[in-house]
C-alpha cells in the first residue's frame, strides 16, 4: 500500500538559496495582516496572511512581499515569490543565511497563535 507524502510540520524550510516560507494568502481583504500559522487539510503548515491588494497583475504578491519585509525587518529585495504566483497558496524565498533567517522568523512565529481550521 503506497504511503502518502509526509506533511511539513513547519512553514519554514532551508534551501541552498535561503529560507523558504509556505504561505496561505487571502487577497482583497479588508485589512492587511498576518494571522499566524495554520495547518491545512493536507497536513501542511503555512503562515496565514491577508492583504488588501487585489489578486490581479501581481498586486497581491507585491503586497505580501511588502508585509513580510516590514514585519520581519528584512529588505524587500531579499524576498521573492517562487511558487504559487496566481494561487492563494504560495512559497516565498528569503535570500541569505538560511539558518540565521530561520532563527529570526521562528522567533517571531513563536510569539504568534495557531489559527483555527
Amino acid at each position: 500500500m503506497p504511503s502518502e507524502p509526509e506533511a511539513n510540520p513547519s512553514p519554514l524550510s532551508i534551501s541552498a538559496a535561503g529560507l523558504r516560507v509556505a504561505l496561505r494568502v487571502q487577497p482583497g481583504a479588508s485589512r492587511t495582516g498576518i494571522d499566524g500559522t495554520k495547518v491545512l487539510d493536507d497536513g501542511h503548515m503555512v503562515i496565514a496572511l491577508r492583504v488588501s491588494a487585489p489578486a490581479e497583475g501581481g498586486k497581491a504578491n507585491a503586497a505580501v512581499i511588502k508585509l513580510l519585509a516590514k514585519t520581519w525587518k528584512i529588505p524587500k529585495s531579499a524576498i521573492e515569490v517562487i511558487a504559487g504566483h496566481g494561487d492563494r497558496r504560495k512559497t516565498v524565498l528569503i535570500a541569505g543565511d538560511a539558518a540565521a533567517l530561520q532563527i529570526h522568523v521562528q522567533a517571531w512565529l513563536d510569539g504568534r497563535r495557531i489559527c483555527g481550521p
